[in-house]
């Protein structure tokens, strides 16, 4: 590990806490956005006080123009994309604002792709395929979860494939992001879950991946323990103003590390899940997370052993293998304790579609930095036990 090489991304400002969001206006300026597109949904829009409102206020007391697009969707579609780039050159706009989850900074990430890399996005899915700069982008994040408002990927859906497809590249990476935990207090109890789910998958994987360092080792072990006492308290209670703060900085130290760590099959599976049946990108994480990892355990299983420590257990006197074993039962105790369904059979999975899924899954991007290297007939056969809710499955 010492001998190796590697490097290390985020944004260049990130700011964190109350308020912090009254400072939009005053980077929007300082970045010379003439005129950006704020790129949020309808709910978040008319959310009086919300992140939208207050990012608005912010802008006009800095008397930066702007206009709204509020056509976001979850799993962010291509058509989605376009419609931004639309109005973007419709309205001579000069930047982009996200405000919202990570549909909002997704779909703000492939509508600054298209503008500047070309218009048909699936030709630059993959790892460092953008040869132009995006135009200035600001991230403004009101879940903790996905991390996008940190991180180089953009995960958009094909809607005539039903195939999710992610554009990994460091031009992706928002100039500034913004998070603010008091605009989480309303977040719903199902989202605070399937968000906070995502963050805890995003700092399980990068733990395990074949790339990642001692930087981002930290960062996951910080981040796993303050989801382990945190996410069934924001959940339990969203107005839990230190729950909530400590999951925010969660997903900000999870996303730092998966930004340069990568994640694995996890993701790579989520995404056929989510891609095929629209279903949220953190319960298809949650539910798929245990059936991999348990998948993944021979490949290092001191790394699991140590997982298990982070998330609480007790594994004085247990073999490294016992102890590894522990920690894939925590992952799955987690899910059951935050309301994630028990199987995927009940977010619509079809086991005909587990061999295509299967064929995708270990043609994503993230498929590359898993611990073990599968087949086809692997993948199929974890999407079987996560239909059956089998975690004693073996190969």
């Amino acid at each position: 590990m010492a001998e190796r090489s590697y490097d290390f991304l985020m944004p260049s400002v990130n700011f964190f806490g109350p308020s912090v969001i009254e400072k939009i206006g005053e980077r929007a300026k300082m970045l010379d956005m003439k005129k950006p597109v704020i790129v949020t949904d309808k709910f978040l829009e008319n959310l009086e006080g919300g992140a939208v409102k207050q990012t608005l206020a912010s802008l006009d007391a800095a008397g930066v123009d702007y206009v709204v697009y509020n056509g976001v969707e979850p799993n962010p579609k291509i058509r989605n994309i376009k419609e931004v780039k639309a109005l973007f050159e419709k309205e001579n706009a000069d930047s982009i604002i996200t405000v919202g989850g990570g549909s909002a900074h997704d779909t703000g990430k492939g509508a600054g792709i298209i503008l500047t890399n070309g218009d048909d996005i699936t030709q630059l899915a993959g790892i460092e395929t953008l040869d132009n700069a995006l135009p200035p982008l600001i991230a403004v994040n009101t879940t903790a979860g996905t991390g996008s408002e940190l991180t180089r990927h953009a995960v958009i859906t094909n809607e005539e494939t039903h195939l999710k497809f992610v554009v990994v590249s460091w031009r992706n990476i928002p100039l500034v992001s913004f998070n603010d935990p008091s605009l989480m207090l309303d977040v719903p109890k199902g989202l605070t879950a399937a968000t906070g789910m995502d963050a805890f998958v995003q700092s399980i994987e990068p733990y395990v991946s074949v790339d990642h360092n001692p930087i981002t080792d930290s960062q996951c072990i910080e981040a796993i323990k303050l989801i382990e006492t945190s996410l069934r308290e924001a959940v339990a209670n969203g107005h839990n103003m230190d729950a909530r703060t400590h999951m925010v900085e969660a997903e900000m130290l999870a996303g730092m590390a998966f930004n340069n760590a990568n994640l694995g099959y996890v993701h790579a599976m989520a995404h056929q899940l989510g891609g095929q049946y629209d279903a949220p990108h953190g319960v298809c994480c949650a539910l798929l997370l245990p059936y991999v990892e348990k998948y993944n355990l021979i490949a290092d299983p001191t790394r699991f052993a140590e997982l298990a420590e982070f998330m609480g257990e007790n594994t004085a006197g247990l073999s490294t293998r016992d102890a590894a074993e522990l920690s894939v039962k925590a992952m799955k105790q987690m899910s059951d304790d935050v309301g994630i369904p028990q199987t995927i059979k009940e977010i619509g999975a079809d086991p005909k579609d587990f061999e295509l899924m299967a064929e995708n899954a270990l043609k994503d991007g993230n498929a590359a930095s898993n611990p073990r290297v599968g087949t086809k007939e692997d993948i199929v056969k974890i999407f079987q036990a996560a239909y059956d809710g089998n975690l004693d499955f073996s190969f």
